[in-house]
């Protein structure tokens, strides 16, 4: 079965080991293939914008999608994975829903589980933020505690 995708003018998407670049109209693409690996250029993270360890998760699986050999990138996943499961032994259940996948060859729906790992770091983030408000420290309390 095919699919069909729309891209915004200048949009990229990534359809196996190639990026392609919109021009300035939108597009329409009838992408016909078995296991090509697709990714939208919203869905894409970099190494600068994988910026919390739940990104760097992610980052790791992305490219685990899109390599030709994605076992080249089991090591790194796994120490990240443990790391995050040391700190937040709570996201453990997403955690062993990405493993799974991996597991089962089924690495875009690991993506899609590494995206709700992303989102349950930031709502703890939020949850830490709204319990442990930062105080504005002024130039005089520094001097003071000197």
């Amino acid at each position: 079965m095919a699919l069909k995708v729309e891209l915004k003018p200048h949009e990229r998407i990534i359809v196996g080991n190639c990026v392609i670049t919109n021009t300035d109209q939108r597009a329409r693409l009838l992408i016909d293939g078995e296991n090509v690996p697709i990714l939208r250029e919203r869905d894409i993270l970099t190494p600068e914008t994988a910026d919390t360890p739940a990104k760097l998760v992610y980052l790791a699986v992305q490219l685990m999608y899109i390599s030709p050999d994605p076992q080249t990138q089991h090591g790194t996943y796994f120490n990240l994975v443990r790391d995050i499961v040391t700190a937040v032994p709570s996201s453990w259940p997403i955690i062993e829903g990405i493993n799974n996948n991996i597991m089962n060859g089924d690495l875009y729906r690991a993506l899609k589980e590494a995206r709700k790992l992303i989102a349950y770091e930031e709502k703890l983030r939020e949850q830490y933020e709204a319990t442990h408000p930062r105080s504005e420290v002024t130039s005089d309390d520094v001097s003071s505690a000197a």
